[in-house]
């Protein structure tokens, strides 16, 4: 489970579930935070460029959505960068790329600069952070990963609670212009969390070994052959569906406060309510996950936080006051938690550690489609009807339905598996270990039951649930 500098890591290596991995945890609840708070916290300034380019909603909501079609889009680009060059410089480059995109973007002229700025080039970098550290994350952590995952999450509710009254003062005293060149400025700090991603190291192998790793065909720079799993079809396809809906009411919320006509302070604060709910929600949904009883139905809890996140949605329609509205973002707040704390530790748990890179990738170019549709949609709907109450009823159904897909599929779809290895790769591995084991039993045996471990704990994954405690879907 761990890795060398390139994807294609040493099967010997065993998760050390702390020591080093706690400064990669850090490092991914940092990008995290920026990757996923960015998006939302910008959405701040959209009525300052409303008045600046005499643009409707829909206009500025491309930016939040281009900004998170490049954190998607950009899934496979993402997976061939890490399998090709490694982690840490993919990151390095990256936060480069998203410090860059704002700094420029402050001195646009027009909104479709700004679009290609902050949208396309800083997309393009949180990209190139965000994918990587999770990657880290998957392989710093195995038997403490559901907790890993959920405070890593947090990182997204802490920046948004930060990043949203803050860009409200940097609005008020500097302008849109002098924000934007700020923000860019806190970008830099990615390439800080890239320099944390140190590669684990393999251990000291046997000359049995050696060859038997010197034959092994090389690893693909991006795996198809995950859409031979069930499992990760499913999820796919539940995913891509979530995601229509799961960014819009955070994106709407501020201005629908400022359009019931409070102030614009006021209406930010909203914001940080949510991020304040979300930022004990993801951690604390982590820990549940990673109960005995929970872990091997970790898809059905995630399936729950949907139809949980969906349901406030549709509630969160009918609110007609401030009150209406820190009540929805309470609730949407404990929901939108459980789903950023459960959508990467179900798919790491449907592929396993060795495919994840590319799953990973493959899954957010899925997903890439709806969450560029999703915002300007919701904003040329509320052009044309003035009501926020249908844009928040469409969310809640498209939420609801991934729910309903995700747990349906599971349940009715997926066969149960086999215990035995499921490629021949697997088989002659472990065939090779028991060869060199009864070569040389002394020198052998500390390393053969590390790796015999690991490919217990690590088979094929199809998306059904396992009974093993230590393992999950």
């Amino acid at each position: 489970m761990g890795a060398v500098v390139a994807d294609d890591g040493p099967t010997g290596v065993k998760a050390p579930d702390g020591g080093w991995g706690w400064a990669v945890l850090f490092g991914c609840f940092i990008i995290t935070g920026f990757s996923y708070a960015f998006p939302k916290a910008v959405s701040v300034f959209f009525k300052e460029l409303i008045r600046e380019f005499g643009i409707g909603y829909s206009d500025t909501a491309w930016i939040s959505s281009i900004l998170l079609a490049m954190l998607y889009g950009t899934g496979p680009l993402c997976s061939v960068c890490v399998n090709r060059f490694g982690c840490r410089p993919v990151m390095l480059v990256g936060g480069l790329f998203a410090s860059m995109g704002m700094v420029i973007a402050s001195f646009c002229t027009s909104i479709i600069q700004i679009y290609l700025t902050a949208g396309v080039i800083t997309g393009l970098g949180l990209a190139l952070n965000f994918q990587p550290s999770l990657i880290m994350l998957n392989r710093y952590f195995d038997k403490r990963r559901p907790l890993a995952n959920g405070l890593s999450a947090a990182g997204s509710p802490v920046f948004l609670c930060a990043l949203s009254p803050l860009g409200q003062i940097l609005q008020h005293e500097y302008g849109w212009r002098g924000g934007f060149l700020i923000l860019g400025g806190m970008l830099l700090n990615c390439c800080v969390c890239g320099a944390l991603m140190r590669p684990l190291e393999p251990p000291k192998k046997s000359e049995a070994t050696k060859e038997t790793a010197e034959k092994k065909p090389k690893k693909k720079l991006l795996d198809f052959s995950v859409f031979k799993d069930g499992g990760f079809v499913i999820y796919t396809l539940a995913a891509s569906i979530m995601v229509l809906g799961l960014f819009v009411p955070p994106v709407f919320v501020v201005s629908y406060a400022k359009d019931l006509k409070y102030q614009d302070t006021k209406a930010a604060f909203l914001l940080t309510i949510l991020g304040f709910i979300d930022i004990f929600a993801r951690p604390i949904c982590g820990m549940i996950a990673g109960l005995k009883w929970v872990r091997p139905r970790c898809v059905y809890l995630f399936s729950f936080a949907m139809i949980f996140n969906g349901f406030t949605d549709l509630m969160g329609s009918m609110s007609v006051d401030y009150s209406g509205l820190v009540v929805f973002c309470i609730f949407f707040g404990i929901s939108y938690g459980m789903v950023g704390a459960l959508q990467f530790e179900v798919l790491m748990a449907i592929v396993g550690t060795q495919k994840f890179s590319s799953a990973i990738g493959l899954v957010l170019l899925a997903e890439a489609m709806a969450v560029l549709i999703g915002p300007p949609s919701a904003g040329k709907l509320l052009d044309a009807t003035g009501r926020y109450m249908f844009v928040f009823i469409i969310a809640g159904i498209e939420v609801t339905t991934s729910a309903l897909v995700l747990a349906l599929g599971n349940f009715f779809c997926i066969k149960k598996k086999s215990e035995e290895p499921h490629t021949k790769e697997e088989a002659a591995e472990r065939e090779e270990l028991n060869k060199s084991e009864d070569k040389n039993p002394e020198d052998a045996k500390v390393d053969s039951i590390e790796v015999e471990q690991f490919l217990k704990d690590e088979p094929e994954k199809n998306g059904e649930v396992v009974t093993n405690p230590e393992t999950c879907v």
